[in-house]
């Protein structure tokens, strides 16, 4: 059974920046993907980034040039770095693994919230 922890999340003024991590309880290498998706109250959970084993990163388009998602191999964690933070990225935000086999595995989710 894989674990993930988050931390990162947070209040943050609309503008700001936060930076989420994922660390897994095996090596990051161990994984097809890594995703970071959020879900807002009402709604339902979306993607907002990806990275696949080979360093191809993938973006929703509400999120393209602001936030940068990214592995560090020697903390063994993924990130997540959100800038010029708006009120609407205010959600639930989690971490989702893929292994070889296909599995999804999913974190507890971190609360970001953006508001002055």
């Amino acid at each position: 059974q894989v674990r993930l922890v988050e931390s990162g999340g947070g209040l943050v003024q609309p503008g700001g920046s936060l930076r989420l991590s994922c660390a897994p309880s095996s090596s990051i290498f161990d994984f097809k993907a890594f995703g970071w998706y959020r879900q807002a109250p009402g709604k339902q959970r979306e993607l907002v980034a990806d990275i696949v084993s080979t360093g191809t990163t993938n973006y929703a388009n509400s999120v393209k040039g602001r936030f940068l998602i990214s592995r560090d191999n020697a903390k063994n964690t993924v990130n997540l770095q959100m800038n010029s933070l708006k009120p609407e990225d205010t959600a639930v935000y989690y971490c989702n693994v893929l292994d070889p086999t296909d599995q999804n595995y999913w974190g507890q989710g971190t609360q970001v919230t953006v508001s002055t």
